[in-house]
């Protein structure tokens, strides 16, 4: 069921023009709007980035369909996109939130960290796992994630820097809907996220789980959207879920061919 929009809080920043919204189950989300300038593919892109990732077993937000109400746009005018000096209503209805990982009011959540913190996060494995993500969704975009103070499961009452893999938009090209295989996309900006990584064999388990990618959880994905926002792509959508499980074998040639275009992203890779 979708959760309905109570209090905009801020505006964020990137293309998609997203806003952070309080919602009535008492968390925060960064909601892309279904009429945002980047597509409304977008969203799509974005329910199925969730349920494959959440099955990998990386770190992403939970997400939510939000639901906003005519009478939460009329109190809330500044909830629009911006197109130059063209203010674009937000159609009222349901669209896509990510769930900020905490109350923004106290939580400090950054997307940079310096390598000396940056090598500390608790989950950085995740970082090799995402490469194996994003050259299977053929990410077009450069990885997103954000860092945190969290409270460690099983780790004594210790809390660390976290990470969370988001924004996911631009898997598959985008609102294109393609697999465009450019050897550089999908590997993050700081080598020190694979340092230790010295072969294909330090990419496990994730290299084999998308291989053999159960079609179940593809079908799961494609249940979870909403109606409306599929439209008249519910048959492109279902052959492009095709591509991707078929596609699966090819990730090990992709990250080798990411490794040879950057090199030195990868200082231990021999």
């Amino acid at each position: 069921m979708p959760v309905e929009a109570r209090r905009l809080i801020r505006k964020m920043r990137g293309g998609a023009q997203a806003h952070l919204i309080e919602c009535a189950d008492g968390h925060c989300y960064v909601v892309k709007f279904r009429n945002n300038p980047q597509h409304r593919r977008i969203l799509i892109n974005e329910f199925i980035a969730n349920t494959l990732l959440e099955f990998l077993e990386i770190a992403t937000p939970p997400v939510a369909v939000v639901s906003l109400s005519a009478e939460f746009l009329r109190t809330h005018p500044d909830v629009c996109i911006q197109l130059g000096n063209r203010r674009i209503p937000v159609e009222r209805g349901w669209h896509f939130g990510s769930r900020f990982p905490g109350d923004p009011a106290t939580l400090a959540v950054y997307d940079y960290l310096p390598d000396a913190l940056l090598e500390k996060v608790a989950n950085l494995s995740d970082f090799r796992a995402i490469l194996v993500f994003d050259k299977w969704t053929a990410n077009a975009d450069a990885r997103q994630a954000i860092f945190f103070r969290a409270r460690l499961k099983n780790g004594g009452g210790r809390t660390a820097f976290a990470a969370q893999m988001m924004d996911n938009g631009y898997l598959f090209d985008g609102p294109n809907w393609e697999f465009r295989d450019a050897p550089a996309q999908g590997v993050y900006f700081r080598p020190c996220v694979y340092a230790g990584v010295r072969g294909l064999a330090d990419l496990e388990p994730w290299l084999s789980r998308v291989e053999h990618f159960p079609e179940e959880v593809l079908d799961r994905a494609l249940k979870r959207i909403p109606g409306e926002w599929v439209e008249e792509d519910r048959e492109p959508l279902e052959r492009l879920l095709g591509r991707l499980l078929a596609r699966g074998r090819r990730v090990p040639d992709l990250v080798e061919s990411a490794r040879l275009a950057k090199g030195p992203q990868f200082p231990d890779w021999k």
